[in-house]
């Protein structure tokens, strides 16, 4: 009796393990076939049967070609350069550096994106709207036509003499310069861009202007065109620290000044071989000569007002710069690696611009008509506003404190008292 009842309850637990195994992985399996039936059910609406988003009939590419065949300041208004400079860009950028489209998306669209949002700051929404493309798609573009910029900016921010042979145009045809700067290549100054930067990390960025900027370093040439670039340096860093890493670097590659040849930089730099500053203490910007008394006292004003006046073709170049590209004064959150080759890729098409053929461009031609014209711009975050604090940092180590000193102060001496004669 003892024995039968044991088999029993031991019957009736086996059973019962059974039937919970079975619920188990009945569920089991529902889940399964719940999740994958959910999972079609997304992709089904997502991609088969989806609700489409840009529904315009005016595409991207079909707004491109009416402003492609409208009037020239509606195409140069959206893309900061003329129909045909842009048409010549797209077969330079698709031949040589690697800009391409998709099965969908031809290549001068891609371009097109790049531009207007490097030319307006444009978010990646209102693109979306304006070329009928998602998110995604906006997003990726954009990314392949900076790539490509900044390819061509490798090769085109350069000098176009590279060994310096010939004086420049600008110093022969003006009596002012000619024969006292011939020996001169160009000009060295530095500007602030408005950075992003997390939190965590402003404190460096944030300078004298009391937000994050990034300082750029440049040199010119005078035909306005960038000749050197160093960007991504920290907004508090000051120009003379740039100054020293570009020049003593390999890694920078600076256009270095051969003998007997050298750059205009102003109060903010060390004096050193091949780069002439002007005199300490004695008045400098044009604005000085131009207010209060107008009358140059002594050598050494004569040849800070004709420094000053060469040497402005920095700031018109950062002004035409500025004011061409809006994301420069306002960058929007992209990374900080972005931010750096947004600097490089609109300073390659600057130059580009400036060296058509055409050489039709309203930005570059305020600045041609008028050499004393700024656009207001190049003043926006500006490295070295106040020339009395670079005076005051460097007063005491200009004679001793870099390689070449008197052999520069003799040539300025030079200049200056033959500008006087």
């Amino acid at each position: 009796m003892t024995e039968d009842l044991l088999n029993f309850e031991e019957d009736e637990v086996l059973d019962d393990m059974l039937e919970v195994n079975e619920r188990k992985g009945v569920t089991k399996y529902t889940r399964i076939i719940l999740t994958t039936t959910c999972a079609i059910h997304d992709y089904y609406a997502l991609y088969v049967c989806k609700n489409p988003c840009m529904t315009s009939a005016l595409t991207g590419d079909k707004w491109l070609c009416e402003l492609s065949h409208g009037h020239p300041n509606r195409f140069h208004n959206m893309f900061k350069m003329s129909q045909v400079i842009f048409m010549d860009l797209v077969s330079l950028l698709e031949s040589s550096y690697g800009l391409h489209g998709s099965r969908r998306t031809s290549t001068r669209e891609v371009l097109a994106i790049t531009l207007y949002i490097l030319g307006h700051n444009e978010s990646i929404r209102s693109t979306c709207e304006q070329f009928q493309h998602s998110k995604e798609t906006i997003s990726r573009f954009f990314y392949n036509g900076l790539q490509a910029l900044v390819r061509l900016s490798m090769e085109i921010i350069a000098p176009v003499d590279k060994f310096f042979h010939h004086i420049p145009e600008k110093i022969i045809n003006d009596k002012r310069y000619m024969p006292y700067f011939k020996d001169c290549i160009g000009a060295i100054d530095g500007t602030h861009v408005d950075a992003r930067i997390p939190i965590k990390e402003q404190v460096i960025y944030i300078g004298r202007h009391h937000s994050p900027t990034q300082n750029v370093m440049a040199a010119c040439d005078f035909n306005m065109c960038f000749t050197f670039v160093s960007p991504g340096w920290e907004g508090s860093t000051h120009d003379a620290r740039i100054f020293k890493h570009a020049v003593m670097d390999p890694k920078y590659n600076i256009p270095a000044p051969p003998p007997g040849r050298f750059y205009l930089v102003d109060a903010g730099y060390p004096l050193q071989r091949g780069y002439l500053k002007p005199y300490i203490g004695t008045r400098y910007h044009l604005p000085d000569f131009r207010r209060g008394s107008r009358t140059i006292m002594g050598h050494k004003e004569l040849f800070n007002s004709r420094h000053s006046s060469l040497r402005s073709v920095i700031e018109r170049s950062f002004g035409v710069w500025k004011k061409k590209w809006g994301i420069l004064r306002d960058m929007p959150n992209y990374s900080f690696k972005k931010q750096r080759l947004i600097v490089v890729g609109t300073m390659g098409l600057h130059n580009y611009i400036r060296r058509h053929i055409s050489r039709n461009d309203p930005d570059f031609i305020d600045c041609d008509v008028d050499e004393n014209f700024i656009h207001p711009e190049a003043y926006q975050c500006r490295v070295g506003e106040q020339i009395e604090e670079s005076n005051v940092l460097y007063a005491d180590v200009e004679f001793g404190d870099d390689e070449g000193v008197n052999e520069m102060i003799e040539l300025r001496e030079k200049i200056a008292f033959e500008l006087c004669n």
